[in-house]
């Protein structure tokens, strides 16, 4: 549709009268009517009355007439509807767009805004030594479609896993391993025996508060590079991230580099010395800060009292980094909203070093998780771990194709796909911003708002099309139906979807936007025939569910869905 409404606003711009406005202006006012009898194409003219010195009506049965007369390629006929332009498309133009996406195929929806443009994410980034919870799931979600989306828009994009391997927790772990550990039983048990060993420190440093010296003594010595306590270091997060992998294996995410707050530990000094020569370090009570007041934010603390280096020290030092080395031309960090004033504080600082790329790095913040109304707080011990949280799902998921579907192919994979899909689905539904609940019965539905639902509709639509492979010539002179016209202005809207989330950082656009593709082709499912159709009805149904396994497969896969052919 985006070629027939810039011929159009070219049109409307030449018409008499409307020299006043150009036709990007006029571009933005392309809506879409409540309902298919008012047409394809709305514009309010009430937003042209200003300029123009006319009533909408009068505007609208102008420009109405003047379309009328003068007609664009693709445009059937307008109509004045109280001030509204209302504009309906051809079935022959129609055709001509299901045409060009079915010959664009699995690349229709993508475009070239980040052509020779690099973009780099910082997402996920897990604490080692812990295990996953669900509130790592959005950081690592949201973060994994917005990359998928860069990458699907033509940027180079580097995915950059931020694990925190570094500071006092880490001596205090060597501590309880040489205190209580054996570390045979650790490559066996993994995981869960680093964090047993770091909760039972928590729980002796209570009793022997000397525990927290040797702690601070042994996270010294690590990072003076003793070789015993760096062998242990390297153990914890080797061990960590191989369970880790099996979670962003389940995920289908891959990173391009793991290095964490540890591999940036020498390059802060050199943060500090250019910040004390640029003459933006003060004193405050003993801490070293940046004074931020002029700009309505706290200071910016970049060493504490004893020296030690802070969050903000570490994270200008990465981003100096990665400019450096990967010259980004976006460097995006998700993490929740509660870090928003950390991002904008030393965000702040990058420009007031003199750097002129703080406009190029992009803090995306997203709400809280809770499961059935309850939030994850993991001081009060509420904590869902990640695994369970999957593999109830695929338990769930299983049942219910037992239920309906008991001898499908595949059936572990298919549940795997299912369940995994539907945690994703369910948390990428609203805007990123607003709180997910999630709730089992709705997540898991096949007939809801879900993944599940989602899928089976891409099933649906591979199905018909195993029974119907061939591809037949499309008519000439088409006569479409209701559901058909709505489910081609349905799928013609991907790319400017895709454009929207990318330029919003916001991947409920693509999810609400497959339901949305979901529901029109379950309504032209139920009332257009295939299989008894004449031949030109044939061609056009097919052609169509041949551009939904597209597109719709292609929306699933950027909010990171497996697309199973079969449920």
């Amino acid at each position: 549709m985006n070629n027939l409404k810039e011929s159009l606003s070219k049109a409307l711009a030449s018409a008499p009268g409307m020299d006043a406005l150009d036709p990007s202006s006029l571009a933005e006012l392309f809506d879409t009517p409540p309902s298919p009898e008012m047409g394809d194409i709305a514009i309010a003219c009430f937003k042209l009355s200003k300029t123009l010195r006319k009533s909408p009506v009068v505007i609208a049965s102008d420009l109405a007439a003047y379309l009328n007369e003068n007609p664009v390629d693709g445009i059937e006929k307008a109509e004045n509807a109280g001030g509204y332009l209302n504009l309906f498309v051809s079935d022959r133009y129609r055709v001509s767009i299901l045409r060009a996406i079915l010959d664009a195929g699995a690349d229709f929806g993508k475009n070239e805004t980040g052509k020779g443009k690099t973009m780099v994410i910082d997402y996920s980034s897990p604490n080692i030594a812990k295990r996953f919870h669900i509130g790592h799931l959005g950081t690592t979600i949201i973060g994994n479609s917005i990359k998928l989306l860069h990458r699907f828009s033509g940027y180079s994009c580097v995915g950059i896993n931020y694990l925190g391997d570094w500071g006092t927790q880490y001596g205090k772990l060597v501590v309880a391993f040489k205190h209580w550990g054996n570390e045979n039983k650790i490559r066996e048990i993994g995981i869960d025996e680093l964090n047993r060993l770091y909760v039972l420190f928590g729980t002796e440093s209570e009793k022997d508060p000397g525990l927290l010296d040797e702690a601070r003594a042994e996270f010294n010595k690590l990072e003076t590079g003793d070789e015993e306590n760096l062998r242990l270091w390297r153990m914890f997060k080797e061990i960590s991230l191989k369970e880790y992998m099996k979670t962003y294996d389940l995920l289908g995410i891959e990173f391009d580099s793991f290095n964490g707050e540890s591999f940036y530990s020498d390059k802060m000094p050199a943060v500090v010395e250019e910040l004390r020569a640029k003459g933006l370090l003060k004193l405050d009570d003993g801490a070293s800060i940046v004074d931020l007041s002029e700009y309505d934010m706290p200071p910016c603390l970049i060493l504490k009292r004893d020296g030690s280096s802070l969050y903000p020290t570490r994270d200008i030092a990465a981003a100096l980094w990665r400019k450096k080395e990967y010259n980004f031309d976006k460097c995006i960090y998700v993490t929740s909203a509660g870090q928003s004033l950390h991002f904008a504080q030393w965000f702040k600082v990058i420009g007031l070093m003199g750097y002129d790329w703080e406009d190029q790095l992009v803090h995306v913040p997203y709400g809280t998780f809770s499961i059935n109304g309850e939030k994850i707080a993991s001081r009060t011990g509420n904590v869902v771990l990640l695994d369970d949280l999957f593999r109830d799902a695929v338990e769930k998921a299983g049942a219910i194709i037992d239920e309906k579907n008991p001898d499908l192919e595949d059936r572990d994979s298919v549940a795997e796909a299912v369940g995994i899909g539907a945690v994703i689905f369910n948390s990428l539904l609203s805007n990123r911003i607003k709180d997910v609940d999630f709730n089992w019965d709705e997540a898991l539905n096949f007939e809801g708002n879900t993944g599940p639902y989602a899928q089976y509709s891409y099933a649906r639509a591979c199905s018909i099309l195993r029974k119907d492979p061939e591809e037949l010539p499309f008519p000439g002179d088409p006569a479409l139906c209701p559901e058909e016209k709505e489910l081609i202005t349905v799928l013609s809207a991907f790319p400017e979807k895709v454009l929207r989330a990318v330029k919003e950082y916001e991947p409920s656009v693509i999810t609400r936007f497959a339901l949305d593709v979901c529901q029109s082709f379950n309504r032209f499912y139920n009332s257009c025939p295939i299989r008894t159709a004449g031949p030109d009805e044939k061609a056009v149904r097919l052609g169509l569910c041949r551009a939904v396994k597209n597109i719709l497969g292609s929306a699933l896969r950027l909010i990171g869905l497996k697309t199973p052919e079969k449920i």
